[in-house]
């Protein structure tokens, strides 16, 4: 199923696309795709809906992130060989791990730079979607936990990343640096989350573009070994890390800029279009 939100930013309602991609609205049997709706149990009862027969929303729409209500945005840093090349590192041995303290956003909402960035780059990046509670889990059990995959630009200011001494996480978490969506695809569409297509435009020129196959750490051990940590809930989300073609691994490096368009997607999973914008000096 290929559920969504649409709407107004604070007033989006549930839906879901049908065969033909038109958007269908799931008010009438959801109030809203929370957390609770993302059980397995929720799930199966939402793929149950003869979903031809749901009111039909007329476009253009807004797209809101495609849930909402989850607690943890987590991010995987240098998860795939090529990316991890590009920048000269080496593969790291255990999964590198950071928080996104921005909420995700709409698919196409503007994004909006800090005042003083001078080294906003792009991060087209599989999002896997938690279902069920995930704490201490085996590997083997680790996919019974996904309600479903997403596309995410994992937008990063490097100079607050690299250069203002701490964590990853500065530059990991400005506000609008989450875009999310269009949708949100239960695990029943993907047939290998492990060979998806990825890729990324910056302006219609093609920056990024790889494979899930490429991941240094699958999905399913990120879960697995994320729960050793913390509690995974549903709702929360794994951004699972970049292949090659970021701004900062181009030589010489660059970054976006006031005016410029990115366009990404994932095989089966939709694509988002962001406007980019620099704020105003406070």
């Amino acid at each position: 199923m290929q559920l969504l939100r649409y709407g107004s930013p604070g007033q989006e309602k549930p839906g879901c696309l049908d065969k033909q991609g038109h958007i269908r609205d799931l008010s009438g049997h959801v109030a809203d795709i929370t957390p609770a709706a993302l059980h397995p149990e929720q799930l199966h009862q939402l793929r149950q809906l003869d979903i031809e027969s749901l009111p039909r929303v007329p476009g253009p729409v807004r797209f809101g992130a495609p849930w909402t209500g989850g607690a943890l945005f987590i991010g995987v840093g240098m998860n795939y060989r090529d990316h991890a090349s590009e920048i000269g590192a080496d593969i790291p041995p255990e999964p590198i791990l950071f928080t996104k303290w921005c909420r995700p956003t709409g698919a196409n909402d503007d994004i909006i730079m800090p005042p003083d960035s001078a080294k906003t780059d792009w991060e087209v990046e599989l999002g896997v979607v938690i279902g069920r509670t995930a704490r201490h889990i085996r590997l083997e059990d680790a996919l019974d936990h996904v309600a479903g995959y997403c596309v995410i630009n994992d937008v990063t200011e490097r100079s607050y990343q690299f250069d203002r001494g701490g964590t990853w996480d500065k530059g990991k978490g400005y506000e609008g640096f989450g875009p999310v969506g269009p949708l949100l695809v239960t695990t029943d569409e993907i047939a290998d989350v492990q060979n998806l297509n990825l890729w990324l435009d910056v302006n219609g020129e093609r920056k990024q573009t790889g494979n899930t196959s490429n991941m240094i750490f699958d999905v399913a051990h990120l879960i697995h070994y994320i729960s050793q940590f913390t509690t995974l809930s549903p709702g929360d989300v794994i951004a699972t890390g970049t292949p090659a073609g970021v701004g900062a691994g181009h030589k010489p490096p660059t970054f976006l800029k006031n005016g410029d368009t990115i366009t990404l997607g994932i095989d089966g999973l939709g694509e988002q279009s962001q406007r980019v914008l620099q704020a105003a000096p406070q």
